[in-house]
């Protein structure tokens, strides 16, 4: 038997293609960003408070290179881009992801013009890329605290100690 590809494919979006889909997204748009490498409650619970904060959240993530980048380690990271891509548009809150792979989301944040950017408790509000863009066009900016202490790194050491 043939199955069809599962729904939430359709929420992956190409860089090329996200002025044009974030526009179709009810509003107020929320955007965030980063790694989510190996997705635990944390994110989850991060990813569902920011989508709170308007009517669809688009969400992008970190080329393999981009994370390469930042420093995490060697082997890092550890799910390839495609496979996060897949992981998070599966998630209810998630109306759309795509990718970057700059060091900064900031052609993506100017792509879909969000109402609402959204980064993690670890990020001061006045550090966030793209913070002075959106409060240009009218937006507001949030550093959502964390509630569960987790990260991927430290899930990581974790399992190395094991």
């Amino acid at each position: 038997m043939n199955y069809p590809p599962p729904a939430f494919e359709a929420k992956v979006c190409p860089p090329a293609d996200l002025s044009r889909r974030a526009a179709a997204l009810p509003h107020p748009l929320v955007f965030t960003n980063g790694c989510f490498d190996i997705l635990h409650r944390g994110h989850v619970t991060y990813l569902a408070q920011a989508a709170a904060l308007g009517a669809s959240l688009v969400v992008a993530l970190n080329s393999d290179a981009s994370v390469k980048r930042l420093g995490k380690g060697d082997d890092r990271p550890v799910n390839g881009l495609n496979d996060r891509l897949a992981v998070m548009a599966s998630l209810a809150c998630v109306a759309l992801v795509t990718w970057f792979d700059e060091d900064t989301p900031l052609q993506r944040i100017l792509d879909c013009r969000p109402d609402i950017l959204v980064k993690g408790g670890d990020w001061p509000v006045d550090r966030i890329v793209g913070a002075a863009e959106v409060r240009g066009w009218g937006g507001s900016v949030h550093s959502i605290p964390f509630i569960h202490e987790k990260s991927t790194t430290a899930l990581l050491d974790k399992i190395r100690r094991l």
